[in-house]
């Protein structure tokens, strides 16, 4: 297999960013967004090209995640992408494996937003569902977020949480998770 290259978004390339954005346009059939795509950016990336074909992406950017009356540093899971020739080769788990190490010497916490698609992906990878309610601290204060409980994975490293309460994360444009 491939090796995994991590990097900064600063130490990317034009051509790099441009390849990674036909990989999760692709990867998402046309449905990942600019802000999708902005919320990629900005931390690191975990990239496998098989000679000048990149085949796998995810990206790891800092966000700020309340729970029990404590503001979390998370490592938060974005973009994570494999060409869909070239799934179940072990390049997601590469990836993610990449990812995780950054997260358990980063953060206190990972976590990410899974498509349906993915959930069985994660919870093989010992992420667990966040089974309590789940909340953005928006412009008009803290509000549910109902419509993504039941996708939303964490990865505890140095942090007890309590599963049956709230998970808020920081506003941003876009999907909030």
């Amino acid at each position: 297999m491939a090796a995994v290259r991590t990097a900064h978004t600063a130490q990317l390339s034009r051509d790099e960013l441009r390849a990674i954005r036909e990989l999760l346009d692709e990867a998402f059939d046309g449905d990942f967004t600019d802000q999708d795509f902005d919320h990629s950016l900005g931390g690191m990336h975990a990239l496998v090209w098989e000679e000048s074909r990149l085949v796998g992406h995810g990206s790891v950017v800092m966000r700020r995640l309340w729970h029990a009356g404590h503001a979390l540093r998370t490592g938060y899971v974005e973009g994570v992408a494999v060409r869909a020739d070239r799934r179940r080769h072990g390049y997601g788990d590469a990836v993610m494996a990449r990812l995780e190490e950054l997260i358990r010497y980063g953060y206190v916490l990972g976590a990410l937003s899974s498509s349906e698609a993915a959930l069985d992906f994660y919870a093989a990878r010992s992420w667990q569902l966040w089974t309590g309610t789940a909340s953005v601290v928006s412009p008009r204060g803290l509000e549910r977020t109902k419509e993504e409980e039941g996708g939303i994975y964490v990865l505890p490293v140095s942090v007890a949480l309590d599963p049956d309460g709230d998970l808020a994360c920081d506003w941003r444009d876009g999907d909030v998770w």
